[in-house]
């Protein structure tokens, strides 16, 4: 349940720690591709020169791929791009992205409503050992943040659905001006208001935009290769994504978070 794949990174210092949110907290948008890459495929079948569907889906789902964990609004760019690249008029970047999030809300809306009900316990839409993982980075004192590629004002409701905003110092998503602001000026950030060296920085996450920027600084990398269809297991491409990312440690979820938080913590 605990790979180490470098086992060279000083440990035992951490104070600051930053979590991606889907996918490494939370299962809430747990299929998001299913919706996001049929539907540009659709779009793209509408231009003058497209190829057939199956090999605009091998087109879309390589990007949306090599983009997961940048905010989404750089799959719609690139979206547009491939419209434009066969012949069609493409549509603003920023209203390709509503249109996805009113089709993913359809996916979505019930598990949501369910959280706020409580007719579906918090911990169910949550990857598994998540809660145990921050109430023991908690313990420990260390400061916990959250950043997202999802808007904003999403994270911030979907957070608060799952009862964990207050385990966080900051919770970030993305924003419509999304030149603004990523997870590397996140880091950056925290890195420098709070005098940190490398190693008393850990950053978790299922995608490799937040293993590299935590290496770039120096600090500990967790991947979570987070099945997300099946909780518990271990998702083989994001296990080898996260990896050649440079990610220090894998992990499949946090159910094991006592192990992970022993190790991160041993000098």
């Amino acid at each position: 349940m605990l790979e180490i794949i470098c086992d060279q990174v000083p440990r035992g210092r951490i104070r600051h720690a930053l979590f991606d949110f889907d996918g490494t907290l939370s299962l809430i948008r747990a299929g998001w591709q299913e919706v996001m890459v049929p539907q540009m495929v659709a779009w793209l079948m509408e231009t003058p020169t497209h190829e057939s569907r199956a090999e605009l889906n091998d087109v879309v789902t390589g990007y949306v791929t090599h983009l997961t964990g940048k905010q989404t609004i750089y799959q719609m760019i690139e979206l547009a791009e491939q419209v434009a690249k066969r012949g069609g008029q493409p549509q603003e970047p920023l209203q390709y992205k509503r249109l996805y999030l009113a089709a993913l809300w359809e996916t979505i809306k019930d598990r949501v409503a369910g959280l706020n009900s409580g007719r579906i316990p918090p911990d169910r839409l949550m990857v598994p050992g998540a809660r145990a993982m921050l109430d023991a980075l908690c313990a420990r004192g260390v400061s916990c943040y959250m950043e997202s590629g999802t808007d904003e004002p999403y994270v911030l409701d979907e957070a608060a659905a799952l009862g964990i905003i207050d385990y966080f110092a900051g919770i970030y998503g993305a924003q419509d001006d999304y030149k603004s602001f990523s997870k590397q000026v996140l880091i950056e950030r925290i890195i420098v208001e709070h005098g940190l060296a490398g190693p008393e920085f850990a950053g978790f996450g299922d995608g490799f935009v937040e293993i590299e920027d935590t290496k770039q600084v120096g600090g500990i990398a967790v991947g979570v290769a987070s099945d997300e269809v099946t909780p518990g297991g271990t998702d083989a491409w994001k296990r080898t994504r996260l990896i050649r990312a440079g990610a220090d440690v894998i992990v499949p979820d946090f159910s094991e978070s006592g192990a992970l938080v022993e190790y991160l913590f041993a000098c």
